[in-house]
């Protein structure tokens, strides 16, 4: 197995970038999440579980903390540009600031803003994008942090500071909704493992990355551990573009017979650098 893609998100819940040589440090990649949106109405650092559109803006790190947005008109702005905030909230509908990545202890400013809905239910019915009928997922694999923080301090990512797939899964995706465009880009993944498979055979079933949990695994000269398959959430059925439009189809394939699962999250147990190309070994 070897990595096919690498992903990096300069901004909270934007469209990232693929990159050919990622650096992993103990928070994840390096230049991932430096940047989020503060959400001027209700509080808090939002992604796009409450702010949709920002999955129509694509982000490009420009390096020395200055990124680079695409808004959804063809027009671009620069975090460094006085009126950033303006056309971002523009572009989306909704008032807010960007927000560059603070220290750890400024735990107020990672605190989560106020709820969409005062019955709890609802509100992580929303988040989660489940029908009446469906479970939530288990909430065990999520950092304790979350409940209180939009992120753990320190960072914008949502759980873990890596997220794999592999190439088996997106083709067992195409497969099982061949009328549903299943694109990378819904999925957020750091790292993509070309596993070498179409995902449909009985040999290597569509997701393998399922079994690797609690397992380590070297790539490039860096070593990750899996922890957890990720749960999904309402992300996965958002527009991005007029190619890939809302399609909750894909999140009830995910809910109903992958167990809510798709990718699995990790964590870095030595830091390194992963270059496209580098094989991926389980220890």
């Amino acid at each position: 197995m070897q990595v096919s893609e690498l992903w990096r998100y300069p901004v909270k819940s934007m469209v990232g970038e693929t990159i050919e040589t990622i650096r992993l440090d103990e928070l994840g990649v390096v230049g991932d999440r430096t940047w989020a949106a503060r959400d001027l109405e209700r509080g808090g650092i939002r992604g796009a579980k409450k702010i949709g559109a920002l999955m129509q803006l694509v982000a490009r790190d420009l390096g020395d903390g200055e990124v680079e947005i695409s808004l959804p008109d063809g027009s671009v702005v620069r975090t460094s540009d006085p009126d950033v905030d303006e056309r971002v909230s523009a572009a989306i509908d909704h008032p807010v600031s960007l927000e560059p990545l603070r220290p750890a202890d400024d735990l107020d400013h990672y605190r989560r803003g106020a709820p969409d809905s005062e019955d709890i239910e609802v509100e992580m019915r929303g988040i989660f994008g489940r029908e009446a009928d469906e479970p939530f997922p288990d909430f065990s694999v999520f950092p304790p942090a979350l409940a209180e923080f939009e992120s753990p301090p320190g960072t914008y990512y949502d759980a873990f500071p890596l997220m794999v797939m592999t190439t088996a899964a997106l083709a067992a995706l195409a497969h099982a909704l061949p009328e549903s465009n299943v694109d990378v880009r819904r999925f957020r993944p750091s790292l993509v493992i070309e596993t070498g498979d179409d995902g449909t055979s009985a040999s290597m079933p569509g997701h393998p990355e399922f079994d690797w949990r609690g397992r380590r695994a070297t790539i490039g000269t860096a070593t990750i551990q899996f922890d957890a398959p990720c749960p999904r959430c309402v992300m996965v059925t958002r527009q991005i573009d007029e190619r890939i439009p809302a399609d909750r189809a894909v999140l009830r394939h995910i809910v109903r017979d992958l167990d809510q699962n798709l990718g699995v999250y990790a964590t870095i147990v030595e830091p390194g650098v992963v270059t496209v190309g580098d094989r991926l070994t389980l220890v």
